[in-house]
């Protein structure tokens, strides 16, 4: 028949030899079309206000074979989820009742790999957007007919939680086995389901537990083929166990990790996990694999899971408020005292509201920048990229950018140029009716920037408590980002809403004067101070050539703006396009060269008592019985200088290290490097400086706090198990 179908197409030919070898070419292809995949076998959609689910099939009939393809089927509308077959913290998993199918002998669901929730200290696990649960279905009779009822009640969460309940109807009528379109997304799916098997590209080597009763924490060790990325582990153990966020810490150039889990068991005298059996499903982006395996005992204690995970989200904030405040006394900010004093002094003699208006201008700004600090941390977590407190100083091109910042303060300060908005814009940010509305806007802008750029200068310092708010809000999600970051820039902020509460405090300054002039100059040392320093630090990334280019466009754009005031209005605008491209210039110089200013530095230091930081070398001393001490340190943090000097390059410390009576390691930061983020992340420290001490008794390594003192430097040797070395010296 088909034949004659092409023939007839072909009619019009005048060789029946070309109509025949064409009938032979084209028929397999018309069959081929024929019997190809048909319209899915799908259950009607159940809609709810949330998204739709519905039950599909892999097969338009019930085919030959003892087992069909059936999979569950949800879409869902954005930020809501459904819940995998372990829920976590909260929640219940979709589930099917099959009462009332015929020709049904039994199912067996798989569930894909799935995500993690983590919202105010609860971890949830589930899918979002779209997701199809496989099911594999015996039949009593293969070949007969089958009709599937699926009574369905599943949980749907975002903010809040509806949950739902309705059955799923579908008839596959007996017949050959023909392939559905729905059985490419089946397949789809399948892959998507942890693999179960040894040996394969991502592997669970082993698990152990460590410490007891309320201090347990799961320690899990993993491999992989290709480096991991951001691995998860998902554990399902006794139900009134629960398991936190793993903390992270990566080997062999990112191709093993240990995962430390913390555990909160029922009670303070819960039995050990030891013995117990625990299904562990491991993820690292599109790669799974899950293991069931029995408990033993961890060769040694481990670390803390991550700073605050025993704390709520209130106390963290509350944290975060004090650290932000101490950052006010951390040399970081003392770059700045000279536009603080300027804004105090600015402000002498004028009315309550000029003196509210200006620090409340300079706290917007502080609370802004922080947001906006937020917001980057939030991207680059979101994309798979380090975090951390400051990391921005490790891109020479942001150096440039702060450095040509600074020197417009400068220069500002030098009165070689006011800032003034245009007059229309000024009126309506005075207010109506208001005089001297065109400095009062500007004073705005101006105390608004000065907040903006304290909040710069101060991200390479670390302050106490900064660390702990900082690690948990990097360790969990946007929200609790966004909120510590507000609460650390309210804390920095607190002096100047001190002052715009309470303006009488500045009343008893002089009034503004000529002998301002004098101040702001000599104030402006500290600004060309800080500009050398960034010009220090940026040497050690891009050397000497590029970062003497960089200093000559900073003096062209100073001389720029000296002759700034003797210009007309035309030029004066030329002037600013002109510092416009010599800043865009520095900053893509400064990307451009290479660090050999850096390599000279670590070649130097390689010659001395400081060791490379190699985390298996650190094992390698510990298993001698060694104590080391590795400091994770940069050119740019300024807490990490004042560590050095006043108690790591001194006294006792010094004299162990220069005996060599510890291991000393650096892990320079200056510059990007994963292996030391990831370091940093398996403490739950996303921050420098950062110092930890490994022993014999501390093979996990002891972390040390922020700054440091020649007690708490001695006293984590101890506990190392340095006693003998520190009573011998």
């Amino acid at each position: 028949m088909i034949c004659r179908c092409v023939n007839s197409l072909f009619a019009g030919a005048k060789s029946p030899g070309f109509r025949r070898i064409a009938a032979a070419f084209l028929a397999p292809v018309i069959l081929a079309a024929l019997s190809g995949p048909v319209r899915a076998a799908a259950s009607p959609w159940f809609s709810y206000e949330q998204g739709a689910v519905r039950l599909i099939a892999g097969g338009a009939t019930a085919g030959t074979a003892k087992r069909i393809d059936l999979g569950l089927e949800f879409r869902l509308k954005p930020h809501w989820k459904v819940y995998w077959r372990s829920p976590g913290d909260a929640g219940f998993p979709p589930q099917i009742d099959w009462t009332g199918s015929t020709n049904l002998a039994g199912t067996e669901t798989a569930w894909p790999a799935p995500e993690r929730f983590s919202v105010l200290g609860l971890e949830t696990l589930g899918y979002t957007d779209h997701v199809v649960l496989p099911i594999e279905a015996t039949l009593r009779e293969p070949g007969k007919p089958v009709g599937l009822t699926a009574h369905l009640r599943f949980l749907t969460c975002a903010d809040i939680c509806v949950p739902y309940e309705t059955t799923l109807a579908l008839a596959l009528p007996a017949g050959p086995d023909v392939n559905t379109r729905e059985e490419g997304l089946l397949e789809t799916w399948r892959q998507k389901v942890p693999s179960s098997s040894a040996g394969g590209p991502l592997a669970i080597e082993r698990a152990g537990i460590a410490g007891t009763g309320e201090n347990q924490t799961l320690v899990v060790h993993v491999r992989a083929q290709r480096p991991l990325k951001s691995p998860d582990v998902f554990v399902e153990g006794p139900p009134d166990y629960g398991f936190r966020k793993p903390v992270v810490q990566f080997a062999a150039a990112g191709r093993e990790a240990t995962l430390r889990i913390g555990v909160s068991p029922p009670g303070k005298q819960a039995p050990s996990l030891v013995g117990r059996k625990v299904t562990l499903t491991l993820v690292d982006g599109d790669r799974s694999v899950e293991r069931s395996l029995s408990l033993v005992r961890a060769a040694a204690p481990a670390p803390a899971p991550s700073p605050g995970s025993g704390l709520g989200l209130l106390a963290i904030l509350g944290l975060a408020v004090l650290g932000g405040l101490i950052l006010n006394l951390m040399p970081c900010v003392l770059p700045v005292l000279s536009i603080k004093m300027l804004t105090v002094v600015s402000h002498g003699g004028e009315t309550p509201a000029r003196i509210r208006t200006g620090f409340v201008a300079s706290a917007t700004g502080i609370i802004v920048c922080f947001l906006l600090l937020g917001s980057v941390a939030v991207g680059l977590k979101e994309i798979g990229l380090a975090v951390g407190w400051g990391i921005q100083f490790q891109q020479p091109v942001f150096l440039a950018f702060m450095i040509a910042v600074i020197t417009l303060f400068a220069c500002n300060m030098w009165g070689f140029f006011e800032i003034h908005l245009p007059e229309a814009l000024a009126d309506v940010a005075a207010g109506h009716g208001q005089h001297h509305g065109r400095d009062h806007a500007g004073g705005f802008v101006a105390n608004f920037l000065t907040g903006a750029f304290a909040t710069l200068l101060a991200t390479p310092c670390t302050a106490p408590f900064l660390g702990t708010a900082i690690g948990f809000a990097l360790s969990r999600g946007a929200m609790e980002i966004y909120a510590v970051f507000l609460a650390l820039g309210i804390g920095l902020a607190l002096p100047w809403l001190l002052v715009a509460a309470f303006p009488a405090l500045v009343r008893h300054l002089p009034r503004p004067g000529l002998w301002m002039i004098t101040l702001k100059r000599f104030l402006s040392i500290a600004l060309v101070g800080t500009a050398i320093w960034l010009l220090s630090v940026l040497w050690f990334q891009v050397g000497a050539t590029g970062t003497a280019m960089i200093a000559l466009l900073m003096a062209a754009i100073g001389v720029s703006i000296w002759q700034y005031r003797h210009l007309g209005d035309r030029a004066r605008t030329a002037t600013w396009v002109v510092v416009g491209l010599l800043t865009a210039i520095s900053m893509i110089g400064a990307s451009g060269f290479s660090g050999a200013g850096r390599q000279e530095v670590i070649a130097k230091e390689a010659e001395g008592v400081w060791r490379p930081f190699d985390l298996s070398v650190v094992a390698a001393e510990v298993a001698k019985g060694n104590i080391v001490l590795v400091d994770v340190t940069a050119d740019w943090c300024l807490t990490c200088q004042v560590n050095k000097a006043l108690v790591i390059d001194r006294g006792r410390v010094a004299q162990l290290i220069g005996s060599h009576a510890i291991v000393a390691m650096k892990a320079d930061w200056t510059k990007p490097d994963p292996a030391i983020a990831a370091y940093l992340k398996s403490f739950g420290r996303f921050g420098i400086p950062f110092n930890a001490v490994y022993g014999p008794s501390a093979p996990q390594g002891v972390p040390l706090p922020e700054l440091l003192t020649e007690d708490n430097v001695l006293a984590a040797i101890r506990k190392a198990g340095g006693s003998a070395k520190i009573a011998t010296r």
